[in-house]
């Protein structure tokens, strides 16, 4: 199959006309730019033809929240005690709709693969399915028929708070120790090992979550692997506080400690960070996860995110709570945030943050052969209209900050993912998105 780009983003950063991306089954086989005319048969791509965005962090059940968590001031806890009563409403068949219209909202955005943060593993009364990890497959089929690559990163979740036990919902959080949270995710990981679209890694839910002699076991398992492991970090100062006090640590220095982190690791949020975390972080090239509009709609902050890929950590994005599910209003807010924040301009160029949704986010999840458009990587391509109200104007040397900086989702006309095109002129191939959303999270709230 061949795709004529109008424009494409091609390493090591320039936009180039007139691109012809030839695919045989998953991967691209030839790059030739600067062709005047599509060749007959070729799918024409009009706009600019960027890789596909990785979603390095999602929890797809938080989508049946959204708006619905707005009307009180509240804060991060209250908004937590009303996820936790979606969770236990939840069932593997509930689920998996829930998880195929969100994926799909995805699609729409232009992703192609996303990290699914998983932790829903049992009943609401916290027994194990039949089917240990009935949960994690649905999410699993959920991402595949919505034609997305995915990373299940599969999460250890032992206690309620440091040095408490698993209350109420969080019971189906929990597999008792990480001895047996290891052994089910093996499973999990068996039945994978051949389906070159799914990765199965591992979480640290967070410090809260799994006490240090747990951890341990949790980074072996990411190393026998060779698996991507991911860590909520340093999302909220009180989190802060309560590990200093308990351990005389910060959630960083903690999770260094146990192994936690290097190349493969990913600390999501990292909002509020010392500066020795900071150099924690870079020193082992661990991978930061950003999750700008999940950050403002909670209250949490604004993480250091220049200064950690400065100092060596690659930053990727995340759409977490599902606040809104838009890749460009994710990368723009690193940069205005830091605006706001600093009262300066200029911390990031639109190609950088490009890099963040394309190639550093797909490393994060295990597919550092996606993200590029190269010979032999992973067939993604993202076509945004440069035409439409919000980008109309934009020409070729300004392409790529037209659309970091003015597009939105509803910009992406067209998604290849893996070699299969999932969304044709702003349609996904399911067809109603936006039905299959309401229809999944009205069920859940009748």
């Amino acid at each position: 199959m061949d795709y004529w780009c109008e424009l494409a983003w091609l390493p090591p950063g320039e936009v180039v006309s007139g691109v012809l991306v030839t695919v045989d089954g998953s991967r691209i086989s030839a790059i030739t730019p600067e062709t005047a005319d599509p060749p007959p048969g070729a799918v024409v791509l009009r706009g600019l033809t960027t890789p596909g965005f990785a979603n390095t962090h999602s929890h797809a059940f938080h989508r049946a929240l959204r708006g619905r968590t707005q009307a009180d001031r509240g804060t991060f806890w209250t908004w937590r005690e009303q996820m936790y009563g979606v969770a236990a409403r939840l069932d593997p068949d509930s689920y998996l709709a829930l998880a195929r219209a969100t994926f799909a909202e995805m699609a729409l955005a232009g992703v192609t693969c996303v990290g699914e943060f998983h932790y829903l593993h049992h009943a609401a009364d916290g027994k194990p399915y039949d089917d240990p990890n009935v949960m994690g497959h649905a999410l699993i089929t959920a991402a595949r028929e919505a034609g997305l690559r995915i990373t299940l990163l599969d999460a250890c979740y032992l206690t309620g708070g440091i040095g408490t036990a698993l209350v109420g919902t969080q019971r189906q959080f929990g597999d008792g120790d990480a001895v047996r949270w290891a052994a089910r995710a093996e499973d999990l990981a068996k039945a994978y090992r051949k389906t070159p679209e799914v990765e199965v890694g591992a979480a640290i839910h967070s410090v809260r979550a799994v006490p240090p002699e747990q951890m341990t076991v949790v980074v072996e398992f990411a190393h026998q692997q060779a698996s991507p492991v991911h860590a909520h970090v340093s999302e909220q100062r009180r989190e802060n506080e309560a590990c200093v006090e308990a351990y005389s640590a910060t959630p960083v220095q903690l999770l260094h400690d146990r192994g936690a982190l290097g190349p493969r690791a990913t600390a999501v949020h990292a909002t509020h960070l010392s500066n020795v975390d900071i150099a924690l972080l870079s020193g082992s090239t661990t991978h930061v996860c950003m999750c700008p509009t999940t950050e403002r709609d909670l209250a949490d902050g604004i993480g250091p995110a220049r200064a950690l890929l400065d100092a060596g950590s690659p930053v990727t994005i995340g759409t977490d709570s599902q606040a809104v599910i838009d890749v460009f209003e994710e990368l723009r807010a690193i940069e205005l945030d830091e605006r706001l924040a600093t009262g300066k301009r200029g911390h990031w160029q639109a190609r950088e943050l490009l890099n963040v949704a394309t190639a550093a986010g797909h490393a994060s999840l295990g597919f550092p052969d996606a993200g590029f458009l190269v010979p032999g990587a992973w067939a993604d391509l993202v076509s945004i209209r440069l035409d439409s109200v919000r980008t109309a104007g934009a020409s070729k040397p300004t392409a790529v900050e037209s659309a970091v900086f003015a597009a939105s989702a509803a910009d992406v006309h067209s998604v290849v993912s893996g070699g299969r095109r999932i969304v044709a002129e702003g349609r996904h191939m399911l067809g109603d998105v936006g039905g299959m959303l309401a229809d999944s999270i009205g069920a859940l709230h009748e």
